[in-house]
C-alpha cells in the first residue's frame, strides 16, 4: 500500500508517478526496472519515491493491483455479454482480455511482463498473491455455462481447460518476446492458434 503522503499528493502527481512507474516495469520487468530511471522520468528525488512505498516491490505490487483491477472492472461488461458456450466463451473471453490489452498498451505490455517474469523471488510472491485470484476469476468465468453434453465431470472439465490455458498463454507469451506486429496481428493469431488447441481438447471431452 503507498504510504499516507502519496494519498495526500495532488491527482497529476499521483498519476505522473503510477505513469512513469507502469512505463518502466513494462519496459524492463521487476529485475530490470529502477527506480532511478522512474525519478528521472517523474522529476522527483529518490527520497520522495520512498517517502511515497517504500521500496522498488512495494510500488511494483501496487501497480499489479491497480492496473488488474482497472482491467476487471473495464472488461465487466463484455464478459456477461459472452456465449454460455463453453468453448465460444473461452475464446470470446481471450478476444475481450486481448482488446483490452490492446486499447492500453503500455499497461498491457506491463501486465504481459509480469507473467512473463523471471525473477524467481518475486515469481514466487506473485504466485502466491494472485495465484488463487486468477483461479477465482477463471471459476468466476466458468458459472453458467452449460457442460452437460460432456462425458466429464464439471469440475473435472474446468481444472483441464484451466490447465490448457495456462500452457498455451505461457507459450504465447514466451513466442512473442521481442516481436513488433501491431496489436490486431497479434490477436487474429492468438485465436487463430487458440483454437487449434480447443478443438483438440472438445474431442477429448
Amino acid at each position: 500500500m503507498p504510504s499516507k503522503v502519496f494519498q495526500e499528493l495532488d491527482k497529476e502527481k499521483q498519476n505522473r508517478v503510477i505513469e512513469a512507474s507502469i512505463r518502466e516495469f513494462a519496459e524492463h520487468g521487476y529485475a530490470g526496472g529502477t527506480t532511478n530511471r522512474i525519478i528521472k522520468e517523474c522529476g522527483i528525488s529518490k527520497g520522495s519515491l520512498f517517502k511515497y512505498f517504500e521500496n522498488k516491490e512495494e510500488l511494483y505490487f501496487y501497480l499489479i493491483d491497480l492496473v488488474t483491477e482497472q482491467r476487471e472492472k473495464e472488461m465487466k461488461g463484455e464478459i456477461e455479454e459472452l456465449s454460455k458456450d463453453l468453448f465460444k466463451r473461452t475464446i470470446g473471453y481471450a478476444v475481450a482480455e486481448f482488446s483490452w490489452h490492446a486499447s492500453h498498451p503500455v499497461r498491457g505490455k506491463f501486465l504481459m511482463a509480469v507473467a512473463a517474469e523471471t525473477d524467481p523471488e518475486i515469481c514466487a510472491k506473485i504466485a502466491e498473491r494472485y495465484g488463487g485470484k486468477s483461479e477465482d476469476v477463471f471459476r468466476e468465468l466458468m458459472k453458467g455455462v452449460d457442460m452437460s453434453d460432456f462425458r466429464n465431470e464439471r469440475e473435472e472439465i474446468i481444472n483441464m481447460l484451466k490447465w490448457v490455458m495456462a500452457g498455451f498463454n505461457n507459450s504465447f507469451l514466451q513466442s512473442m518476446a521481442g516481436r513488433t506486429e501491431d496489436p490486431a496481428s497479434l490477436q487474429k493469431e492468438y485465436v487463430k492458434q487458440l483454437k487449434t488447441y480447443l478443438k483438440m481438447l472438445k474431442k477429448g471431452l
